[in-house]
């Protein structure tokens, strides 16, 4: 498993996956504005990878707040939230992501403002082990319904960079194989960066 978004020292990491198959390089997120950039261009894409990278970069907008009470930080969350919600209007977990983080906030808006930091910090981080979880779960479950010597077929990319790292409909195909089921795998091609073909054969 490898970290599709990371978070590290006060800052995300993506593997910028548009430089995939060729180049594998991990990009450092400082802002809200570079990860707003990150998901527009498909640096990080999938439904689970974005909701987790607005997650953290709602984190960025806020962690280094000097409000001194709930109404200026409340401001300045939804001054991010609205802002990263723009980059891609279509992404159901972008604005999941971002409801769950503002409702974590204001769950603990009676806290300082340090606090409520701290918990959007742990509620990034618990968007994304629940995903491990879904995605390790979604993997033994689905592995039992695969036979050996079965071709299957793959749609798109859901694996690991489409997610916290294992994927979805390729967790099956990694448990599967784990469990020492000979299978075979045709990956296909889908647009509009060939990321099917491209990112599930890496």
């Amino acid at each position: 498993m490898f970290p599709t978004v990371a978070w590290k020292n006060g800052s995300a990491q993506l593997i910028d996956q548009t430089l995939l198959p060729q180049t594998y390089k991990i990009i450092t997120v400082r802002t809200p504005r570079e990860m707003w950039k990150a998901i527009k261009r498909l640096a990080v894409r999938g439904a689970p990878a974005i909701g987790i990278a607005a997650a953290y970069g709602v984190l960025l907008g806020v962690q280094k707040s000097r409000a001194k009470t709930w109404g200026a930080f409340k401001k300045e969350l939804d001054q991010t939230t609205k802002y990263l919600a723009t980059s891609r209007p279509t992404a159901v977990n972008l604005f999941w992501a971002l409801e769950r983080m503002t409702a974590c906030a204001k769950a603990n808006r009676k806290e300082d403002i340090p606090r409520i930091i701290k918990a959007l910090q742990q509620e990034a981080a618990s968007i994304l082990e629940e995903d491990r979880a879904i995605c390790r779960a979604i993997g033994k479950h689905g592995a039992k319904l695969v036979r050996k010597g079965w071709t299957l077929l793959t749609h798109c990319n859901a694996g690991g960079l489409a997610t916290s790292g294992y994927g979805t409909a390729l967790a099956v195909i990694f448990t599967a194989h784990a469990a020492g089921k000979k299978i075979s795998v045709f990956a296909d091609e889908t647009r509009p960066l060939l990321q099917g073909a491209r990112l599930t054969t890496w």
